[in-house]
């Protein structure tokens, strides 16, 4: 049989289902079955009747990565979902089926927390209400207990997810928007006491809505903050035909209007969004995420996005790879986003893969709206660990037709570069001498980029990772700054 999971295309046979491949990942992709509930899925029933029970056949209980609590669970629910859309799994299978949930139920992901534990309550739940007898209703009950415990938990006031990545939070509302469709497709089956926390949900998952619009860019997709790819989540449109359908209504987000602009402001994660006609500013102001839990943190605080004309500008640099090596370790560098690197350091420690040590924190967010011009300011102390105990501070100014952003280094001697990175569909030009740029988007306009207060302005190659598996060329503008200083960059349209 043969699979392509991340960009990578490989053959499985009889016991290679729990073969060495060297992306863990990709090993986990291939036991998550997820195209059981492809949108053409439909067309390889046959194929995925014969995966399923290839899949029982090679990977007995106790297997390393197919038994693993997180794939399990996915694949639970793919099961389950497969089977209420009219498909027969065989007496084996359902067999199977109930082993891996029994599995699961004694090795739920507590040590790990985050979107591990609540996508194990949502394979509890799902599996609870799908089977029959005591055994399912304990299975449910602790599905719902956990649910109880983790979604005020993880789904923040303001509709954010806490580990304030965008796909993640795209995964968390379709898990929400799922169990809201479980919970309607076996009302009868649902205690009382459980109704209603169960009918909160869809306001829960209304809020999300919002919030994950407000994160994308105007081509519909979200924005890379922390870890972020295109093609792991739903996209959002489908996520939004999926709330539509299941009646999830998407109430009206609380911007603020201001002449030409539009200003969004996440106070509970900690993201702010600005709107003009013609463009969208997307800023990071957040911490990396709770203490506890920083697996998907990226060392990108003030960083921001910027989309012109409807295109992708301004970017971070995205991630291709959860595999511990020096690739992972340069995507959630500070040098891999739009912000201020200082001393040549991260702002955050980033280390093995899914760690983080000493962090930065947000300090001093202010945001004034004006009829002309919406003005975000914050500060960070990640580089306070450096001699001279350095902070950075930006403000960003959004007006119709142009952004100023200003970055200014107190404390310390150390070096610090600004860095802008570019959207590879782009073209750039350095304007001599080299304190200006002219950036051209697809379809021929033209943006300008100036700079004051630099010590130099350099086009440099830089990479962007759209999805996982791909990294393609880009360049990044790199302004320096003196120690002290004030660098103050303009781009207009």
């Amino acid at each position: 049989m043969t699979f392509r999971f991340l960009n990578e295309t490989r053959s499985v046979a009889g016991n290679e289902w729990n073969a060495n491949v060297p992306s863990q990942l990709w090993r986990y992709n291939l036991h998550y079955f997820d195209d059981l509930n492809a949108f053409d899925g439909d067309t390889r029933h046959a194929w995925h009747m014969e995966a399923v029970e290839a899949w029982i056949e090679n990977n007995p209980p106790g297997s390393s990565d197919p038994w693993t609590p997180y794939p399990t669970s996915l694949r639970i629910v793919n099961w389950i979902k497969w089977a209420l859309r009219g498909n027969e799994l065989s007496a084996g299978s359902l067999e199977s089926l109930a082993v891996q949930v029994r599995w699961l139920a004694s090795r739920v992901e507590w040590h790990l927390l985050g979107n591990h534990l609540f996508v194990n309550a949502k394979a509890l739940v799902f599996a609870g209400l799908f089977f029959e007898g005591e055994e399912s209703q304990r299975w449910f009950a602790k599905g719902m207990h956990i649910l109880a415990r983790e979604i005020p938990e993880q789904i923040l006031q303001d509709g954010g997810h806490l580990e304030r990545s965008p796909m993640y939070h795209a995964l968390a509302l379709e898990d929400v928007l799922d169990l809201i469709n479980i919970a309607c497709a076996f009302t009868t089956g649902v205690p009382d006491k459980w109704r209603p926390f169960i009918y909160s949900w869809p306001v829960i998952a209304g809020r999300m809505r919002v919030w994950l619009s407000a994160m994308c860019h105007p081509d519909g997709e979200v924005s890379f903050f922390n870890d972020a790819a295109f093609g792991i989540a739903p996209s959002p449109a489908e996520l939004n035909r999926y709330a539509d359908e299941l009646q999830v209504v998407f109430p009206p987000s609380a911007g603020n209007k201001a002449g030409d602009l539009r200003v969004l402001q996440f106070s509970d994660s900690s993201y702010v969004r600005v709107e003009t006609q013609d463009a969208v500013v997307l800023m990071d102001t957040a911490p990396l995420g709770p203490d506890y839990l920083l697996a998907h943190a990226h060392a990108d605080t003030l960083s921001f996005e910027l989309s012109v004309f409807g295109h992708r500008v301004i970017v971070n640099s995205g991630t291709s790879r959860y595999g511990h090596g020096p690739e992972r370790d340069a995507e959630r560098g500070t040098l891999a986003h739009s912000t201020v690197t200082i001393g040549g350091e991260d702002s955050s420690e980033v280390w093995s893969a899914f760690r983080v040590a000493r962090r930065a924190r947000p300090i001093g967010l202010e945001i004034e709206d004006g009829d002309e011009c919406a003005r975000v300011s914050c500060g960070h102390d990640g580089y306070r660990r450096l001699a001279g105990q350095p902070v950075h501070r930006r403000c960003w100014r959004v007006k119709a037709r142009s952004i100023e952003v200003e970055d200014r280094v107190e404390g310390g001697s150390h070096f610090a570069v600004a860095r802008y990175h570019l959207h590879p569909a782009l073209e750039c030009i350095l304007d001599e001498p080299a304190s200006a740029a002219w950036i051209t988007v697809p379809g021929g306009r033209r943006v300008h980029f100036q700079v004051s207060g630099a010590l130099s302005l350099r086009l440099v190659p830089g990479f962007y990772s759209s999805e996982f598996g791909l990294r393609d060329s880009s360049r990044c503008l790199e302004a320096a700054l003196a120690p002290n200083s004030t660098l103050v960059t303009a781009l207009s349209w």
